[in-house]
Order: C-alpha cells, then structure tokens, then sequence
C-alpha cells in the first residue's frame, strides 16, 4: 500500500490534492446531512409521541442489529417502513436506498415495502447493500487493490514517456504532417457523385436490405426505424463488400492463371498513373514466366471495377461505398501499415469501427489485443477533418506514448486542429456547432473508455487477410493463431423461433392430407419435391413482390400438381404466403402479409422439406402411425431464454442453434466442421 501511494504521489500529485479535498467537502456534506437527519427525526418522534398519545395508538419495540451493535427501536407501524429506514439511518449511517433488513431469526425473511410491519419478528438485522458486496467479494477486493496499482504504474509510465518525448522530439511537424495531409485529397473523391454512382450500381441493394431486415427480425425486430433499419444495412454492406473483394497475395498470371512470384517494381503507365497507381508490383508466372503488372491503384472508381487489392485498397473502395449509401465516414489510417474505416451510427450515437479485409465491425481492440499491433499513431480523415483517434484502438496507452516519436503531443494537436480547420473552412455556422459537440463527446468517450476493462472477455482474433507467412512476418498472427471473434462471457439471449415450431407442426396438415387421399409415399417424396422446387424459384424473385407461377413446374410434374396445391394451404399461409387464380386460370403463389416474415421462415421450410424428405424414404411403413419423430416435429419448444458457455460473432450467437436453418449448425468455433451436436456452446432453454 505505501509503494502505491508513493507512485501515486509522484505521478499526480495535483489530482491527489485535489481528490483530499473533493473527500473532505463530501465528509464536510455528509456530516451536515446527518445532523438535518437527526433534527427531523426528533421532531417527527416529538409529533408521534403526540399522535400516539391522542390516537392510542399501539407502537412496536423492535431489536436491531447492525454490526456489533444492537439498537433498541419504539416504532409505530401505522407510519409505514419509509419513516422506519429514515429512523435506522439516523443509528447506523446507512442511507434508506442501501439499507437491507431481514429477520434476525430462523426465518431471516427480507423485509420490503410489501411486508407487514405488524407481523414481522421483533429481531431484526440491517446491512448495508455496499457492505453486503464488499464482505462477500475479497477477491473483487484483492483485485481491485491490483488494479489500482497497475493504474498507478500506467499513470507513471505515461509521465515518464511524455517527459522522454518532449527532450528526444523536436518541434518539426514535417513528416507527421507529409504522412496525413495527402489523404484529405483522397477523402474527398469519395464525395463525387460519379464515383458514389459508379459504386452503388455494382451492390445488390435489394438483396442487402432482405438480409439486413430479416437479421432484427432474427432479434424480434419486425418493425424497426429508420435509424436501426439503417445500422443493419450497413453492416451487411460490410458482410457482402467482405465476400465480394478480392486480396491479391500474388495475382494470378494473366496469360494462362497460374500462380506468380515477385519480380520487384515497374514503372507505372499512364493509363495506372490516370488511377494513381504510382507504384506497380511485377510478377513472373510460374508456368510460362509471362510477367503481370498489379498497380496500386489509388482512385476509388478503378477499385469499384477491379474489386481486388490489399488493405489500402479494401479500405479505400469500401470507404466509398460506405459514403456512396449516405453514411457519415472516416478513412482511418495506421500509422503501422493498416488501413480501415469509421461510419457514425446514429443507432448507437456514436463513431463504430468497421474492418472490410476481416469482416469485423465494432471491435477497435482487434488489432492490439488480437494482431499484437504496436501501434502509435491511428487517425481518422474525412471531409469535416482529421482527428486522432488513436486512444479509442488502445487500452496500453502509456505504451503507445513511448513510441509517439515523430512530433510531440501539442504539435500533433495543433497540425490536426489546422487540417481540420481547413477541411470545415467553408461551413455554415450551425454545422460547426454541431460538429464542434459531436468532437467533444468523442474526446470525452475516448478518454472515459481508455482505461475500461469491458471488453475482457473477448476474445479477439489475430489477422486472417493475406497470405499466413506474410502475416506471422508482420507478427499480427496473433498469441495463439485464434481466427474467429468469440466471447466467454455470453449474456442470456431470448430465442425468436417461433416460426420455426409453426412451420413444423404445418407440415401435419400436408402429410394428412397425403395420407387422407391414398397418396403412396413415393408419391408424397415427389410432391415436396416439386413444392421445395416451387418455393425455392420463389425465394429468387424479388422479396418485397416474391411472385411464382405453378405453371413453371417441370411438364413431368404438372399432372400432380393439382394434388399438392390442396395440401399446402395451411403451409402456405404459415409462410405469409397465398395462391392466387390468374384470370387466364394460371395459378400463382405470391405474397399474403409481411414480406420480411417470408424471407426468414423460407430458409426454415427449406430444412424442413429435406428433413421430411430424407425421413420419408427411411419410413417403412407410411400412415397416420408414422406421423411422430422424427418424420413430425410436432410442438416444438420455442421462444425461451439460451445461455451458453462462449458464442462466436457475428454469426455464431447462441440462438443460431434454434434458428431452423442447417447452416449455423455447422460452423464451429475456430473454423472447425462437424455437426449440430459438436457445437461449442452449452445451450438450455429456460421456460
């Protein structure tokens, strides 16, 4: 404890000082409280006493015990337990919203705003919530001591890191200011309506909204804003810009595709110049030893063409995309060889870290504590200005000071103050105001969050882009070559399955009618073929107008067809679906409700049709008899609560395992393949 309080002493003498006298003013508050306290509540016996004596009413004794000391207490109940708690705080301290009272006694039972004073026993016991914590916690204690003192360490640290930075770094600002300023221009492209229109053009944007708004629904979300609506959206541009890009360890040779080794530098052409490739990597094929030229292409619009590259090049293009779809957006440049981004959700009222070569968003820990970055310095540019963010991606910052050694803290300050300055030169006073607020409430953030422990039980992966001998050169594998994004500390999650249970006990209805008109079961297994044909060209069609035609059924099948469309009126309806009778007398299945809720109970009915049909060929004898497990999964458990031991992101929550749908059962934890019951993850439902 001494050798704490030395190092505190020695690294923030003025916050000690000023931390005595904020407890002395709170002691000086608290001693003044209890004396106003214990004047009100003579007055308030004075005024009972009275009360009693003209009322004749009956008062209580009651015997309390707190700590080592026992209180002798005259109570009328008809006063109720607010004016009792007052009372015990006035002999033991301890403020009515903290105090605890049970029964000192065999029952011990807690005494609350519902109990009877009349009733309860004479004996009773106060504790206060804090103590109650405090006593049950001596490890929390211990560990809470522990930390203090590594506060205490990184506070010196940091001390002594600012001290070595002010004599070992000059006041030049030139190279900080040569490395950041080129990327304001680059920014800016990404506000060119042509660039913005080149890019959406190539994304799939109703096929993103389908996915983004069935993922609430997968939360319970049917009906969301239009700020959540907006988040879901974004993060599925991130998932699709993910599997769309490609990395280019070494290009594939462009005569006959094999693959290629370095050969060094090209000079750039002018037709790569036009697209600020200035810098040109050559390769010389394996096979036929032609040589391919991978330009570094630094214009956004070639990128939105080529699709392929490094970081630099996922960062950039994806950034464009990010501002193409109206999202406010920050190019975030490390200054130890990576590139990503930031959009500002106003979902979560905040800047959120988005990484488009891993796939990952929201986890600005990934590459300290998962790559074992060093990092330095992490800025984020974008047309409001340029800021450093590099206190949001750090929970060592005292280490990260020791190697800020390219300008001083105030030089970094005043070179990003004026670069921002320049960028909002021509803003209207209002949006100055505005950004000026956001700017403060992220420094704040930053500051608040530094030293936060919240993100302890995550475990964060090492890098997967790029070629692994690459990485493990860069020494951004990671500590144990972890690559998925999972949590050992999973909160219980609330199951939206119910549409799931519907969609298998509707299946009844089908089979009966099956069995009801001597269908054999040969002919049953054709027909939900020919029904999962039909709903998978449904599941093709648009979803806000999912529209398909029974007469697109193969000519070998259009004679049963007329057996299954009786058959499927309950499914369908189940599904928000309807068939529908076309003047020309075609037949038509098309939407019924809620297209949302289509979209996420069609990957159900799909696993449920293989299922079905898989266990139809195994049945020996098909009837009424065979309607149970596992041909019918008839009232299945849904909508409980799921805890589990660990989950991965984003993709490998708990409740994925009750989804309905086979693929998430097959994904495990660390890239592994197995089955449903392999799954890393201890699920039980709660009812």
């Amino acid at each position: 404890m001494v050798k704490i309080d030395l190092i505190a002493i020695r690294v923030r003498p003025s916050r000690r000082r000023g931390l005595e006298k904020t407890l002395m003013v709170r002691e000086r508050r608290r001693k003044i409280k209890m004396e106003t306290m214990r004047f009100f509540l003579s007055i308030l016996k004075r005024w009972q006493k009275t009360s009693n004596r003209e009322n004749k009413m009956a008062a209580r004794k009651f015997s309390v015990r707190h700590r080592d000391s026992t209180f002798d207490v005259d109570y009328d109940t008809a006063d109720g337990l607010e004016v009792f708690r007052f009372q015990l705080f006035s002999l033991t301290s301890i403020p009515p919203e903290e105090q605890k009272i049970i029964g000192d006694d065999d029952d011990q039972r807690l005494v609350s705003d519902d109990s009877d004073l009349v009733t309860i026993s004479d004996k009773l016991k106060i504790v206060s919530i804090n103590e109650e914590i405090s006593s049950d916690s001596g490890k929390e204690k211990e560990e809470l001591l522990k930390s203090d003192e590594e506060l205490a360490r990184m506070f010196q640290a940091e001390e002594e890191a600012l001290l070595f930075q002010l004599h070992a770094v000059g006041e030049n600002s030139g190279q900080f200011e040569e490395t950041v300023h080129p990327y304001i221009s680059k920014v800016l492209m990404y506000e060119d309506p042509i660039r913005q229109e080149a890019a959406k053009k190539t994304v799939p944007v109703e096929r993103l909204e389908e996915k983004s708004l069935v993922s609430l629904a997968r939360e319970g979300n049917f009906k969301p804003s239009k700020t959540e609506q907006d988040h879901a959206f974004l993060l599925q541009l991130l998932f699709w810009f993910k599997q769309t890009f490609r990395w280019v360890n070494a290009p594939p040779c462009d005569g006959c595709s094999n693959e290629t080794v370095g050969q060094g530098m090209g000079t750039p052409l002018p037709s790569e110049i036009q697209y600020g490739a200035t810098r040109v990597e050559l390769f010389r094929c394996k096979v036929c030893s032609k040589i391919t030229r991978f330009p570094r292409y630094n214009d956004p619009l070639k990128l939105v063409e080529t699709k392929r590259g490094r970081c630099g090049e996922w960062a950039n293009c994806f950034t464009l995309y990010c501002r193409a779809f109206g999202y406010e957006s920050r190019l975030i440049l490390d200054f130890t060889d990576h590139v990503w981004t930031e959009c500002f959700s106003q979902s979560l009222g905040r800047w959120m870290h988005l990484d488009p070569c891993e796939g990952i968003y929201d986890r600005p820990l990934l590459y300290e504590k998962g790559w074992n970055k060093k990092l330095n310095y992490v800025i984020a540019i974008s047309k409001d200005g340029v800021f450093d963010v590099t206190k949001r991606y750090t929970r060592k910052w005292h280490e990260v000071l020791s190697r800020r050694n390219i300008a001083t803290e105030q030089t970094v300050s005043a070179v990003l103050a004026e670069m921002t300055r320049e960028c909002r030169r021509s803003f209207a006073s209002e949006t100055l105001s505005t950004l000026e607020d956001r700017d403060k409430c992220e420094r704040e953030a930053m500051e608040r969050d530094l030293y936060s422990t919240d993100d302890a039980p995550v475990s964060l992966p090492g890098r997967q882009s790029g070629d692994k001998e690459w990485r493990i050169s860069r020494s951004e594998i990671g500590s144990d070559d972890n690559c998925s994004l999972s949590c050992s500390s999973c909160p219980v999650r609330v199951c939206i399955d119910e549409h799931v249970t519907t969609i298998y006990n509707a299946f009844s209805s089908v089979l009966s009618h099956f069995v009801e008109n001597n269908v054999p079961k040969s002919g049953a297994i054709e027909l939900l073929k020919i029904l999962k044909g039909i709903l998978g060209d449904l599941k093709k069609s648009p979803y806000k107008t999912r529209r398909v035609s029974l007469n697109s059924v193969p000519n070998n099948g259009q004679k049963i067809v007329p057996q299954l469309l009786p058959s499927i009126g309950h499914l369908l309806r189940v599904l928000s679906l309807k068939s529908e009778l076309n003047t020309d007398g075609r037949v038509d299945i098309v939407l019924a409700g809620d297209p949302v809720k289509t979209s996420l109970s069609l990957p159900v009915v799909f696993k449920a049709l293989d299922d079905m049909i898989h266990d139809l060929n195994n049945c020996d004898n098909f009837g009424k008899g065979s309607f149970s497990l596992p041909l019918l999964k008839l009232n299945r458990i849904h909508s409980g609560s799921v805890l589990a031991s660990g989950e991965e992101f984003p993709f490998g929550i708990v409740t994925s395992a009750f989804d309905g749908t086979r693929p998430s059962k097959w994904e495990e934890p660390n890239g592994a393949r197995g089955a449903v019951n392999q799954i890393s993850i201890i699920p039980f439902v709660l009812l």
